[in-house]
């Protein structure tokens, strides 16, 4: 019976990845193009090579276990009582962990990683570099000035007096060619901190004043690339993946509330992990600890967006395989309780283990010594552990317990477009006339 879970929750790892290859941003639409692929071949594989294989080999690929495999985890069974028996406290203390989990997303500020944070891995001379611009007054904002291209002669007319509002002005007149000047204007802030914003701010502001005059440099590239990343073309791409995600979803699982539901907890793990980035990156928690690194004071811009488009796939990997089982077992006993225990008795241990294995590989992509990477990094692993412990061990299955049999309600039109049966309590219309049972229906 995991067929069609695998099928569906492949399905929706490719849409999620849809995110990065619909983006104008030209690295995040090739690694989005290549992840594309990565889960339509393992659907593929999982589906044809590999019941070949085992059927072919049958028991001794058992080898060298001597008992029989056990199929219900006793501890995710304990879990699973636990948490229905208690459904409104069990589903108001996973809330406050993720509550607190996710405050500190409301102060992200996005941006390349400081200087402070880029000088504490750099050679000595350039940590006493910075230190003698940061105690001199000039500031770090000099290492990344906003460049103005602007017609030759214009610098003249620059109506912001050098030094007034802490914004400095070069324009040496060996900066020009071809009847073009470049001139250079920063302030003493880091581009990456808000001050070091509003300047740039106020930098484009005087610029607009002079006809013929761009903006560029380093700072103002930071801002275009959100722009192009975070805008309304984000908006329209995350709308769509909702949109398609929804419909697979209420396909697979006869229900329009729990798709809105597994959106819905996919949204807070989201929130949560991008709280955890702000907490240990930008604010310096444990940095030192983990990756013997200094707080950030900004996440890389492009981190969310990978973060948002892998964990959103994976945690809906995990829903539709958690939620199919649900199905299968409602649709045999007619109760909901003891469906969701059943359901996560017997998908917990692998659930977990997946996310073990996957957080692993991330914590092992930590080891890279390149920042960005150590943050995304961390971004995915805690999404990870966070989804398939919280979210999928007791939040979900207590908002299953709490909504009851309208876990299943399908508006008869929808399900007539659809295709598909509702469940309306015990034996589903389309589901077979006997399931064995025992330990050779578990496996």
């Amino acid at each position: 019976t995991a067929g069609r879970s695998v099928l569906f929750s492949g399905i929706t790892v490719t849409v999620s990845l849809a995110a990065l290859a619909l983006t104008t941003v030209p690295f995040l639409r090739s690694i989005g193009l290549a992840g594309l692929l990565i889960p339509l071949i393992s659907i593929g594989v999982s589906a044809t090579l590999l019941p070949v294989i085992l059927d072919t080999l049958g028991p001794r690929l058992e080898w060298p276990r001597r008992k029989p495999a056990r199929t219900v985890s006793p501890l995710w069974t304990r879990i699973a009582r636990a948490v229905i028996a208690r459904p409104a406290w069990s589903a108001a203390g996973a809330g406050i962990v993720l509550a607190l989990l996710i405050i500190p997303v409301f102060s992200i500020n996005l941006g390349e990683p400081q200087a402070t944070s880029t000088a504490a891995t750099a050679p000595a001379a350039a940590r006493a570099g910075l230190a003698s611009l940061t105690s001199s007054g000039i500031g770090p904002g000099v290492l990344r000035p906003t460049e103005i291209l602007m017609p030759a002669g214009a610098a003249a007319r620059w109506p912001v007096t050098p030094g007034a509002d802490q914004l400095s002005f070069v324009a040496p007149a060996a900066w020009t060619r071809d009847g073009r000047q470049i001139a250079d204007a920063w302030s003493p802030a880091d581009p990456s901190t808000p001050a070091g914003k509003a300047a740039l701010s106020r930098i484009r502001a005087a610029a607009a004043e002079i006809h013929g005059a761009r903006v560029g440099g380093s700072p103002g590239q930071d801002a275009d690339f959100i722009t192009a990343l975070y805008g309304r073309n984000l908006i329209v791409i995350v709308a769509a993946i909702v949109i398609v995600t929804l419909i697979l979803l209420t396909r697979a699982l006869r229900s329009l509330w729990l798709p809105v539901k597994a959106l819905l907890l996919n949204l807070i793990s989201l929130a949560a992990a991008f709280g955890v980035l702000t907490f240990v990156w930008q604010e310096g928690h444990g940095t030192s600890l983990l990756f013997s690194s200094p707080a950030t004071g900004a996440i890389t811009l492009w981190v969310p967006l990978a973060v948002f488009a892998l964990l959103f796939g994976l945690s809906m990997d995990y829903e539709v395989f958690l939620l199919t089982r649900v199905n299968e077992e409602y649709a045999e006993t007619g109760d909901t309780g003891e469906a969701v225990v059943r359901a996560l008795s017997r998908t917990g241990r692998l659930i977990t283990s997946g996310a073990l294995i996957l957080c692993l590989a991330f914590i092992a992509l930590g080891g890279v010594p390149v920042t960005d990477v150590k943050i995304l990094s961390t971004g995915l692993a805690a999404g990870i552990i966070i989804d398939a412990t919280v979210i999928r061990g007791v939040l979900a299955p207590a908002l299953l317990a709490l909504l009851g049999r309208y876990n299943w309600w399908l508006p008869g039109p929808v399900a007539r477009v659809l295709g598909v049966t509702p469940l309306t309590g015990g034996r589903a219309a389309d589901q077979p006339a006997a399931v064995p049972s025992g330990h050779a229906r578990d496996r």
